[in-house]
């Protein structure tokens, strides 16, 4: 059951929740939306009847729109998402204290709101909120890693990793995690449409959102490499499911660093289809 309900008192016919349907499964019956039982299969459950209604009068999925914030006047202009993404940085420098939990929470809750493909809304957030469990978490990498390369080396296409843990040996050059407290996995079930492409667009919206709160984050390739390619058995030990593939991986916490101005680059690579 979808749970499509209307305010009859407030609903003023316009149709937009019908037209605008991707599934095409509202109906106006006597000017009044409406969705037959039969078509309640095939909803999307994108809820873009809830958000477009002017008057607040649809309710669906047991959601209120009381209970949506209102976008009218209240969007970031162009300028300031520009600055933000213009501002962007990896950073690599992190001060040692933990975010507070709630402050955690609010990044997650906001990133969920990202879009995946057919509105499977199946990307799993894995995180390590506290810079203990991540430094223990850390150290049992290092150990093993420092084993591989004593013993017989990093495979074909590792070898880059030598250098790292010798750094790591030599002045304790925290390489995976950047001395970043926190770090999350974003990983999704394999037989969904665009598993990858979910977590992808996943942290990319977390990590911009991270920006106005003051919150840094760089993306985490060297330890995406260490779980999913050398020490797969740490997937277990972070908890992530078994028939997931990971997407990527991000170190964050509060910046030890800061930048005073966006960088420049070259024009894009542009081509106009005639």
């Amino acid at each position: 059951m979808i749970e499509f309900k209307v305010n009859q008192k407030t609903c003023i016919k316009c149709g937009q929740c019908s037209s605008d349907c991707p599934a095409q499964i509202i109906t106006m019956e006597d000017g009044c939306p409406s969705v037959t039982q039969e078509n309640e299969a095939n909803c999307y459950k994108c809820q873009h009847c809830l958000a477009i209604c002017p008057t607040a009068s649809i309710s669906i999925l047991g959601y209120d729109p009381v209970n949506s914030l209102s976008l009218k006047d209240k969007l970031p202009d162009s300028s300031q998402m520009e600055l933000l993404i213009k501002g962007r940085r990896a950073v690599r420098k992190y001060k040692p204290e933990n975010l507070e939990p709630n402050v955690m929470m609010k990044l997650i809750e906001v990133a969920c709101y990202a879009p995946t493909g057919r509105n499977a809304r199946q990307v799993r957030f894995t995180v390590v909120d506290n810079r203990a469990r991540l430094i223990e978490i850390r150290d049992e990498m290092m150990a093993k890693l420092v084993k591989i390369s004593s013993a017989n080396g990093f495979p074909a296409g590792m070898e880059f990793f030598t250098n790292y843990v010798n750094q790591w040996e030599e002045a304790g050059t925290d390489f995976i995690f950047r001395g970043a407290p926190h770090f999350l996995v974003v990983s999704a079930p394999k037989n969904i449409v665009t598993p990858v492409e979910d977590c992808l667009i996943a942290l990319t919206t977390f990590e911009l959102y991270a920006q106005t709160l003051g919150i840094a984050t760089v993306w985490d390739g060297l330890a995406k490499f260490v779980i999913c390619e050398m020490l797969p058995e740490f997937k277990i030990r972070l908890g992530i499911p078994e028939d997931h593939v990971v997407g990527y991986a991000m170190a964050f916490g509060k910046p030890a660093v800061y930048y005073s101005r966006t960088t420049q680059h070259e024009p894009a690579g542009v081509h106009i289809v005639n």
